[in-house]
């Protein structure tokens, strides 16, 4: 072999260490914190190696045309009356489409196989309480923040936590593994790039193996009987899909004027979330802890107007009286009434990104009249 073919082997394998070494001293340096015996709040977290790249941007080039020409003749009016109608009979179409997925998705949500029981802490579980479950959601907020996740693959992790505990006897040892796996499995069912097995563990202080949770990954999936998909709070929230989710119904005008549609959004996630916190919303549908954070993010932001309508009566299917005890869960969640010493969710939506939503005031108590029927 040549003089040159060895030096350039050896200079590599000098870069090979050297960046080694680099990586070595970065991760020596980070400071990771275990959950623990969930007798913490507001847990945090820390970047894994390779954290910051798992969501590249994409970079589109796009030509620019020079000297547009511009029309200078009007459209016959045979042709504008065509396009009218065309657009008609496409929103019908969209329409029609819309209320059959939905309708399917309310099927979907009353299925007993992607429903955890409403009581299964006080009914299955022996070692494990509605404090450490919060805990355990709240610090899995944090986790979801700090590998860059979509809302989806959150929800959907809780979803998988409730179900498994509502089948399984856990030890409470193994709840944060059971969190980080039912977040591996979200994860893969939702994110383009998911993190590794290994990014789980150094989350936890490599408080658990690489085996421990594949195994427990394994054990949720037979446990679910590989059913993953099921509709979430998050799926009947949905700006762009949901008939009603985008509070944009008869009298809404006038709170767009106060509130713009963004913040109304981003309002509406962070009930959804909260609701999350609170083991008692289990026993809700989704589509009715959606319906009822609507409700609550209305009357936040326009408190001396009827929080809900006719139309979103119709589209959502509930009534206010419906709605009521739900309603009061999450408000009371709002005011910290409930959950208080939780504090992820709270911190993530005081941030300027989510217009500061966290920090809004809202009045102490919902009147009764805004529980009857609308007219």
């Amino acid at each position: 072999m040549s003089e040159q073919g060895t030096s350039l082997r050896v200079t590599r394998a000098a870069k090979k260490r050297a960046a080694a070494a680099v990586i070595e001293e970065q991760t020596a340096t980070k400071k990771r914190v275990v959950l623990g015996e969930l007798t913490n709040f507001g847990v945090p977290v820390n970047p894994t190696n390779g954290t910051e790249a798992q969501k590249p941007k994409c970079k589109t080039k796009t030509k620019k045309v020079k000297n547009p020409v511009k029309a200078t003749t009007k459209k016959p009016a045979e042709t504008e009356a065509k396009e009218k109608d065309d657009k008609s009979e496409d929103s019908q179409m969209r329409d029609s489409d819309i209320s059959e997925i939905y309708e399917y998705l309310h099927k979907m949500e009353v299925d007993p196989k992607r429903r955890p029981l409403p009581e299964y802490i006080e009914g299955v579980q022996k070692d494990i309480t509605a404090n450490m479950r919060g805990v355990l959601v709240d610090w899995l907020v944090e986790v979801a923040e700090e590998y860059k996740l979509v809302a989806d693959t959150l929800y959907l992790t809780i979803s998988y936590i409730d179900r498994f505990l509502s089948l399984n006897v856990l030890n409470r040892q193994k709840l944060q593994l059971l969190g980080v796996s039912a977040m591996l499995i979200a994860s893969k069912y939702e994110e383009i790039i998911p993190p590794h097995v290994e990014d789980f563990c150094y989350i936890t202080d490599n408080t658990y193996t690489k085996e421990e949770v594949v195994k427990m990954e394994a054990d949720i999936l037979k446990s679910l009987n590989f059913e993953m998909g099921n509709p979430t709070i998050k799926t009947f929230l949905r700006q762009e899909d949901h008939q009603y989710a985008i509070f944009l119904v008869e009298d809404s005008l006038e709170l767009l004027r106060r509130t713009t549609n963004l913040q109304l959004e981003f309002l509406g996630y962070y009930l959804a979330e909260l609701s999350l916190l609170d083991y008692s919303c289990i026993k809700f549908l989704p589509s009715l802890v959606a319906a009822s954070v609507m409700f609550v993010a209305k009357f936040i932001t326009q408190p001396k107007t009827h929080p809900w309508c006719s139309a979103m009566e119709i589209n959502s299917g509930y009534r206010p009286a419906d709605l009521e005890e739900c309603v009061l869960v999450i408000h009371d969640l709002y005011l910290s009434r409930r959950g208080g010493s939780l504090q992820a969710v709270r911190e993530k939506y005081k941030q300027h990104k989510y217009k500061c939503v966290a920090s809004m005031p809202s009045p102490p108590e919902i009147p009764a009249s805004y529980f009857e029927d609308v007219e």
